[in-house]
């Protein structure tokens, strides 16, 4: 057994496509970190076709799935650490609704059918006999705010608290936890107004021909030489696809080098009249970027992996357009945006300003907040006072939805353009 046997801890991230998680020593310093695919999205990367799925009966497989994955996640991250399971004093996870409800079977009509409310709404622990998550300590899982907002963004809000002195969050704050749901915070000065927009999976790689997690051979930035797309990968071997900051960034190249038009219609080879031209082909009757060519094949950003990163963006810009109408703020006077999620650690302002992720003002402002969920997550377990500081924090969300507001469709229809 670990000589410091029952003091350390994991945090968990419950992500629709992607399941992260830490291994924190006992003076919170991380042993571990791991991320892996979700393995539900074998029936799907849309979270409401996973719910239908539950609410027409396969709430118990879709639950065998996850905690399967989960299981394999925490295998991985005690053999990183040198760990046994015996030494974790603690776990603790954090989710959107319908992975939370997912994960512990529950029924899922509420959050289906109007009014979309959470079957519950507190902080919850799982015994070690009602889920076997390999380990001997209950699963506390973060609480939900409403139907659509769960407790992934609550942690990431917990993230933000945690401060020193003299840095605290001033109003107009905007914190957005970008996934296949994309969260988002404003802070008004007395309470956080808090939503949630449908983006789909494409940040994550998801609904991607070429998309795949973070993880060794993901493509994570894409810059323009001359007449040549230079590519950088995570591990440094040979590109095996797009995670989200590469998606992110090949686009923003691609619109630079005028391969896409404002609209996110790809060029025919005819229409471009540089070099670039040689990444263009026509496959299956459409264009498409091929960004990288070798003996194993081609890797493409097609038509529709673009039209689905142009949902994504667009369902987060005009997200938080609506916020900040709600909050009564304009974007001038925005004094910080964070953004955290499924992006990475960090993105060059000239990238989000071309794929038109935000409004312009508030570009400037924008920074990143590398794995808010776990972050905030290992903040609630450090503290001594962890479930106090969680419900005086709940206490403080106010939630509204988007979906189907007019101000939200108006908005989300503009926000599609570059």
């Amino acid at each position: 057994m670990n000589p410091l046997s029952k003091k350390q801890q994991i945090t968990i991230d419950l992500g629709t496509t992607t399941l992260a998680g830490r291994l924190l020593g006992a003076d919170g310093e991380v042993l571990a970190e791991k991320q892996i695919a979700n393995p539900q999205r074998e029936r799907g990367a849309d979270i409401l076709l996973r719910l239908q799925q539950a609410h027409d009966g396969d709430g118990a497989g879709l639950q065998a799935l996850l905690v399967d994955g989960l299981r394999s996640l925490i295998e991985e991250l005690l053999d990183r650490s040198d760990c046994t399971s015996d030494d974790i004093s603690s776990v603790v996870a954090a989710g959107n609704p319908g992975m939370s409800c997912l994960l512990r079977n529950l029924p899922v009509s509420s959050l289906l059918f109007p009014p979309h409310k959470p079957p519950y709404k507190e902080l919850c622990h799982i015994p070690v006999n009602e889920i076997d998550f390999g380990l001997s300590v209950p699963l506390q899982i973060f609480p939900l705010i409403s139907g659509f907002v769960g407790g992934d963004l609550v942690a990431c809000l917990l993230a933000l608290e945690d401060v020193p002195p003299g840095e605290d969050v001033q109003p107009g704050t905007l914190l957005i936890d970008i996934g296949t749901n994309a969260e988002l915070a404003l802070w008004d000065g007395s309470c956080w107004w808090v939503t949630s927009a449908a983006a789909g999976p494409a940040f994550e790689g998801g609904n991607i021909g070429t998309g795949m997690i973070m993880a060794d051979g993901a493509v994570t930035n894409v810059t323009l030489f001359e007449d040549r797309l230079q590519l950088t990968v995570a591990g440094g071997g040979q590109p095996q696809g797009l995670c989200g900051s590469g998606l992110a960034a090949l686009v923003a190249v691609a619109r630079l080098g005028g391969l896409i038009d404002v609209t996110g219609r790809i060029l025919s080879a005819d229409e471009v009249e540089t070099n670039l031209g040689q990444y263009l082909v026509e496959r299956g009757g459409s264009w498409a970027i091929c960004f990288h060519r070798s003996a194993s094949g081609e890797l493409l950003l097609t038509q529709e992996d673009l039209r689905n990163f142009q949902l994504a963006k667009g369902a987060v810009r005009a997200g938080t357009q609506v916020l900040l109408e709600r909050g009564g703020f304009a974007q001038e006077d925005v004094p910080k945006v964070l953004v955290t999620g499924a992006l990475g650690t960090a993105l060059p302002v000239e990238i989000l300003k071309r794929v038109a992720l935000l409004p312009e003002p508030m570009l400037d402002k924008t920074s990143f907040i590398a794995n808010g969920v776990l972050t905030g997550l290992q903040a609630y377990l450090r503290a001594a006072d962890g479930q106090q500081r969680l419900a005086e924090l709940t206490n403080r969300l106010q939630s509204f939805p988007l979906s189907g507001t007019p101000a939200f469709e108006r908005l989300f229809l503009a926000a599609l353009e570059f």
